[in-house]
């Protein structure tokens, strides 16, 4: 049945699975997606959203560099928010709420499309493993199939186990059965396992719901989107979500079922997300809090069904039901389902190298939740980075890694293998230390250039790039070498309350001013003049007033990583002994000895390595 030998199996086709076949087969390698349900590729297991704070980072990279996310994400958004536009760019974040069917529909359009890549339903139940090395896949029909790597995507379904109230039942998502088999094979190989928990909240009929006493939260007046191509456009109609709140009366309510609550009666064993808690563990944490906020988003244009953000739990359905009844505007609700615990074998990844190949087996990358991450967004880009890794490596060319001040995708990875995470690990803008340098504006400046290199981003999209980086840049040199008179530089000024100016100066210091914006200095004829002689669009001119107003906060963070970019380039040897290092602390050895960093910066990220054993690694490789 299966004659040939693939160059790379994705195993799951949820997000992690989608990109790292798009992008598998996109590089030339014949691909095999594998999953147990075809019906429901891309599926939105939980929130139809994408995007958010540090998220949406991560869809503009993955754009940047070639994958479908962002595209995806354009096509089926019913609302665009910029997330922190209040703050300074740096924390801008996009952030779409979708058409969870339209959102699937449109990934397997994408997929159907592409070169390279054939499809097939099967639960995989184990790996063909010879010598260390995998050589294929084997279904729980018994059929083999033969490739030169393999990409696991799982998601929660390795050994996933529902829960409601008291009752539990096998499955990786509602309605669907778990998969089982490979979580021992890989114990039996020597690779550590555990569990995590995720869970979501009830969907309901928003018919039965009175939104006319809820807060309305429409999308931005003039939205954006999240692809760098024209082949998507900014949305011209949108869906708007609306808010309720909790109240004493839900929480007391809520709290006469604790006792049938899994999370409390110890049926739970599992660690679950911290920045996106379950209803019941809020109550329980945040005691003193006398309400919270619901978040009642749609599920799509058309549809009825509402996503319930904000109230994730596992206890008794008649105890959610009684509960959401209390809510403001919630009073006649009708339940689609209810919500639900799922707990879900994991690998901790540091047992993965920067590429997501395993480093017990050759060929084998881990991608997603597989890897204790939390969130569509940060399973994608594990598995964009696992797909081209794994058709790199089947292609006999270098490895492609990105480091901490090039992506968020890069601080993602490297936190995972470097630390490792003993919770569901959520991406977050504080985690980034370059995160000035690692704005949603200019993903595609620092990306698509590498995208195109591994054959992944298009030659269109190369051409786009250097466009709006060419011309934004001329704009700042623009700024730079054009003077404005006292005459007519302060009429704009003082309608801003800002200082008035006594003698020519550059437009550069006027416009770097806190409260000037591009509308201000467009008063000044040879701005508006340039605006039109040069044809720019609205990303030339944000990108330009990014780089003018912050150009402080950029030249010291890009000099920060230049520094710390020297340990990178420091590397230590395969296989280095670190029971040689006496003067090293135990717990230093032990814990450089399991994670064996590459370079000396990777090392000095661990936790339970001091500076000072640093210095003493540094001075032994110095001799």
């Amino acid at each position: 049945m299966f004659n040939e030998v693939y160059d790379v199996i994705v195993v799951g086709a949820g997000h992690a699975g989608s990109e790292a076949a798009a992008a598998a087969a996109n590089m030339g390698s014949k691909t095999l997606l594998i999953t147990m349900n075809l019906q429901n590729i891309a599926q939105m297991s939980c929130n139809p959203a994408m995007g958010g704070i540090a998220k949406g980072q991560i869809v503009r990279e993955i754009d940047a560099l070639g994958g479908y996310s962002g595209i995806v994400s354009d096509t089926s958004a019913i609302q665009f928010k910029m997330l922190n536009k209040s703050k300074g760019p740096a924390m801008w974040s996009p952030r779409v709420q979708s058409d969870r069917m339209r959102f699937a529909e449109d990934w397997r359009m994408l997929l159907e499309g592409t070169e390279n890549l054939d499809f097939y339903q099967e639960m995989v139940s184990g790996l063909l493993v010879e010598n260390h090395k995998v050589v294929g896949v084997q279904t729980s029909l018994g059929v083999e199939i033969k490739s030169k790597s393999v990409v696991l995507t799982n998601g929660t379904f390795l050994n996933g186990l529902i829960h409601i109230g008291n009752k539990n039942f096998g499955g990786g998502r509602a309605g669907e059965r778990a998969a089982t088999g490979i979580t021992e094979q890989l114990v039996n190989l020597g690779f550590e396992s555990g569990r995590m928990k995720t869970g979501t909240p009830p969907r309901v009929d928003g018919r039965s719901l009175d939104f006319s006493k809820m807060v309305e939260q429409p999308g931005d007046e003039h939205p954006d989107k999240f692809s760098y191509l024209d082949i998507t456009k900014p949305l011209t109609k949108q869906r708007s979500c609306h808010m309720s709140y909790t109240s004493e009366l839900v929480h007391d309510l809520l709290r006469e079922g604790f006792d049938r609550s899994p999370m409390f009666n110890g049926r739970i064993k599992s660690v679950g997300p911290r920045y996106c808690p379950s209803i019941e563990d809020k109550i329980n944490r945040f005691a003193d809090k006398d309400r919270h906020q619901l978040f009642v988003e749609p599920e799509g244009w058309n549809t009825c069904e509402y996503y319930i953000n904000g109230f994730s739990t596992s206890l008794p359905e008649d105890v959610q039901f009684k509960a959401l009844r209390s809510v403001v505007g919630f009073e006649n609700v009708k339940f689609f389902r209810p919500g639900y615990a799922i707990e879900y074998d994991y690998f901790p990844p540091t047992q993965l190298k920067h590429t997501l190949e395993t480093k017990l087996v050759e060929g084998l990358y881990f991608a997603g939740q597989i890897n204790g991450t939390t969130g569509y967004e940060e399973a994608a880009s594990q598995g964009l980075m696992a797909g081209i890794n794994a058709s790199l490596k089947v292609q006999e060319r270098d490895a492609f890694t990105l480091q901490r001040d090039e992506a968020y995708i890069g601080v993602l990875i490297d936190d995972l293998i470097t630390k490792g995470t003993e919770e569901p690990y959520r991406m977050f803008t504080s985690r980034a230390e370059y995160r000035t340098l690692l704005r949603q504006d200019n993903a595609d400046f620092r990306l698509t250039p590498k995208g195109y290199d591994l054959g992944l981003a298009s030659k269109k999209r190369l051409d786009r790039m250097e466009e709006k980086q060419s011309k934004s840049d001329a704009f700042v040199q623009f700024f730079r070498d054009t003077s404005v008179t006292p005459e007519e530089a302060n009429p704009v000024l003082e309608a801003k309350n800002s200082s008035p100016v006594k003698q020519q100066d550059k437009m550069f210091k006027l416009y770097a001013r806190p409260n000037i914006t591009i509308d201000d200095v467009r008063q000044f004829n040879a701005v508006n003049d340039y605006v039109l002689d040069n044809d720019l669009d609205q990303e030339m001119i944000e990108q330009t007033e990014i780089q003018v107003k912050y150009a402080g906060y950029i030249e010291k963070e890009k000099n920060n990583a230049d520094k710390l970019n020297r340990l990178e380039n420091l590397k230590i040897p395969a296989g280095f002994d670190y029971s040689k290092l006496k003067s090293m602390s135990i717990e230093a050895r032990q814990k450089l000895a399991k994670i064996e960093p590459v370079t000396i910066s990777q090392a000095s990220r661990i936790s339970g390595v001091s500076p000072n054993d640093i210095s003493v690694l540094l001075v032994y490789l110095g001799r």
